[in-house]
Parts: structure tokens; C-alpha cells; sequence
């Protein structure tokens, strides 16, 4: 790989993109070891990697072809889930109401950091020849925080798709009027970050390749369970463990108050997630069905805590500077970054034991990666939001980074 690295660096950086893109091709292939999951994902690899639309178009176009689930019985078929109905309804929040929107935000002011120096390991950068003054350190910060809600924002625009998708195709009439909720929680959340990225930060990243391909997958997906199983367990589980990994880390009062309402409403919507697949996937898929999405979940989940790795910004500030390989190795020691991921497993792990998708076979696979530490936590039924929220407050930033 070093002799990569040296040939890559004699290139100019159109052509070394092009080489570190197709480096990145066959490293995915490397880390996912079942070949139907691989196979799966090749035609949105193709669009977000190769094809790179999420950075060459101003949209993309999504072919799902899920079918519709309309029917005629309107009474309560599934309790628990009305009751998750009735609590979203009771929580509904207006953004213009509850956040104040005249809250000066400056990036560059250390008295109230956008985000904790100790996330990223800046001087550990120094060993790849890469060293940042005091004001280069704030600006460096303002990019990761301005990418890291960037893609917040793509990410909730994904689950706003999934979410109407799935509010069509789901069978359970208390699914369908809980699904509206959550559509319009994301419509909400869509707005938020955007208005907060375009007003207060002024700075916005494209999609990242790897959320793209994820995203592409699952809204080109036709089964509603998969799409369910994608967004609401995994990238809504993901994106509960990093809104609560940046509401610690960030001292900046807006977006503190903006995220403690997000996340009330993505505890919501993995419950919701939970609740329906625990009876799906005991019920209503065959055993080798079963399988392939135990299978499924796993090697995602490992894309997930492997494939995000903020190249964008590295493109901005490094790139010709330190390959990115070694970017890859700084971003994955990062202290915010293994915070994150130890965030995000807490919460993945026992949903996927909860709703039946950790099966003992299974079990030696997660232990090999790490992630069977998590196995015996709290899933998102049994979780208290306002427990949740306390303990957010409450944990010092030591205990975190």
C-alpha cells in the first residue's frame, strides 16, 4: 500500500481521485464477506461510487418498485403501536416556535466551541507532516461540524423518502398512521438542519459517497421490510448515537436545543422500527428470509462504522498533503469518532437481538468484530427517552473522549 501511496501522489488529483475511488472499491469488497449482500449493493455502488451522483448531480432520481398496501379495515390492529401513534401526535414541535432563531452563532469563537477540540486528534495529524495554528484548528473544526450536520441533513432527507415508502407498504393500520407522523417528524428535522447549516453556519457539504450508496439502496429496494430494517434500525439507530454524540460535544445553545428535539422524535422512530419488525420477521418471513437479512444487517453494519470518513473534507484541507489512506487511519483513532461508533453500537446491537436478527449463528461473526459487548443492552423498547436525555446532560465530556 505505501507503494500506492507514492504513485498516487505523482498524480495530479483529478486522476488520483479516479485511483483512490477504485481503492476504496476494492476495500469495500474486502470488508464484506458474504456475497449476496455484495451483489445487493452493486448497482447503488455503481451510482454513488463509480458514477458518483451524489457529488456530479444536483439530484437523483430513485426507481422504487414497492407496491402500495391499501386496505379496509380501519380498527386498531397492533396497540403498542397506536400508542406510539398517539405520543408522536402529543410531541409534535414547530421549529419556529420552539427554537430561537435569533441565537448568534460564530464558529470561530472559542468561548462557545461548535464542537470539543478533544473530537478530533489534531496534533496526531503532525506525524503525516500536517500541522494547523490556533486559527486554522477553529476553522478545521467549523469544517468537520459543517459536514458532520451536512450529512444529518442528507440523512434526513433519505428518511423522509423511507418513511413515506414505507407508511404505503406497511400492512398494519396503526403502522400507516404512525408512518404520517414520522413522515412529517422528518419533514421537520429536513428543515432544521437546513436552515441552521444555511443561516448559521453558511457552509454545506454534498452527500457523502457511502450515505448515498446506503440511501440508494434502500429507497431502490421494493421490499418495505428492508427499507424498514435499513433506515429505521440501522441509519435511524446511527443517527440516534450521533445526534447524542454531538449534543455532548457541542457547546453552541442552538443547535444543542435543535438536537435535544430530533432526538426525542428518532427515539420515536426506531421504536417504531423495533415494534414492527419483531413481528414481521417472526411472523410474516419464511427462514431463509430470515437469514438474509440477518446476513444483511451484519455486513451493513460494518459498512457503516467503516465508510464514513469525511473525505469530503479531507479534499478540502488535505488532500496533496497526506494521502488518504492516512486520513483514513487519522479519522478512524479520532477520539470523536470512536466515541461515536461505541455510541452507535450501544444502540444497533440490542434492537437487532430484539427483533430476531442476532441468531446464535451469528453471534461468533459480531464477537469477531467487537460487538458482542453491546449484546446484552438495553433495545429501544426499553428504553426512557427522558432517562435518555438526562444522561446526555449529565455525562462529562472526560467520560466521553
Amino acid at each position: 500500500m505505501l507503494n500506492v501511496d507514492r504513485l498516487t501522489r505523482l498524480l495530479p488529483i483529478s486522476m488520483r481521485r479516479k485511483v483512490d475511488t477504485l481503492l476504496d472499491l476494492i476495500n469495500m469488497s474486502k470488508e464484506v464477506n458474504n456475497s449476496r449482500v455484495v451483489l445487493g449493493l452493486l448497482p447503488s455502488v455503481g451510482r454513488g461510487l463509480v458514477l458518483q451522483q451524489g457529488r456530479n448531480q444536483p439530484s437523483a432520481d430513485m426507481i422504487s418498485g414497492h407496491a402500495a398496501h391499501f386496505t379496509w379495515d380501519y380498527r386498531t390492529d397492533f396497540p403498542e403501536m397506536r400508542d406510539l401513534y398517539r405520543r408522536a401526535k402529543e410531541n409534535q414541535w414547530n421549529a419556529d416556535e420552539v427554537l430561537d432563531w435569533s441565537t448568534d452563532v460564530d464558529p470561530m469563537n472559542p468561548e462557545v466551541p461548535l464542537l470539543d477540540p478533544r473530537f478530533f486528534d489534531i496534533d496526531g495529524l503532525s506525524v503525516y507532516g500536517v500541522r494547523l495554528g490556533e486559527k486554522e484548528r477553529q476553522r478545521f473544526l467549523y469544517s468537520i461540524m459543517s459536514w458532520v450536520l451536512s450529512q444529518f441533513l442528507h440523512g434526513e432527507q433519505g428518511a423522509l423518502l423511507a418513511a413515506a415508502q414505507v407508511t404505503e407498504s406497511v400492512h398494519w393500520m396503526d403502522g400507516k398512521l404512525y408512518g404520517a407522523t414520522q413522515v412529517m417528524d422528518e419533514g421537520r428535522h429536513v428543515e432544521v438542519f437546513d436552515r441552521y447549516l444555511e443561516t448559521k453556519l453558511n457552509k454545506l457539504y454534498t452527500i457523502n459517497d457511502n450515505l448515498f450508496v446506503i440511501i440508494d439502496a434502500l429507497t431502490t429496494d421494493s421490499r418495505w421490510d428492508m427499507k424498514f430494517l435499513g433506515m429505521q434500525i440501522m441509519i435511524e439507530g446511527l443517527a440516534l448515537g450521533a445526534f447524542g454524540t454531538i449534543f455532548r460535544l457541542t457547546s453552541e445553545p442552538l443547535l444543542k436545543e435543535m438536537l435535544r428535539y430530533v432526538i426525542q422524535d428518532e427515539a420515536r422512530h426506531v421504536h417504531f422500527g423495533v415494534l414492527a419488525l419483531r413481528e414481521h420477521i417472526a411472523k410474516g418471513l419464511s427462514e431463509k428470509e430470515r437469514v438474509e437479512r440477518a446476513d444483511w444487517a451484519f455486513e451493513v453494519a460494518l459498512l457503516m462504522r467503516n465508510r464514513f470518513l469525511m473525505h469530503e473534507v479531507y479534499e478540502e484541507w488535505f488532500e496533496g498533503m497526506m494521502t488518504r489512506r492516512q486520513w483514513d487511519e487519522a479519522v478512524n483513532s479520532t477520539p470523536g469518532m470512536i466515541e461515536f461508533r461505541r455510541v452507535m453500537f450501544s444502540r444497533l446491537i440490542p434492537n437487532l437481538r430484539y427483533i430476531g436478527l442476532m441468531p446464535e449463528r451469528m453471534h461468533r461473526h459480531y464477537a469477531a468484530a467487537g460487538l458482542m459487548d453491546y449484546y446484552d443492552g438495553a433495545d429501544a423498547s426499553q428504553l426512557d427517552h427522558d432517562k435518555m436525555m438526562n444522561d446526555l446532560e449529565n455525562q462529562s465530556l472526560e467520560s466521553v473522549l
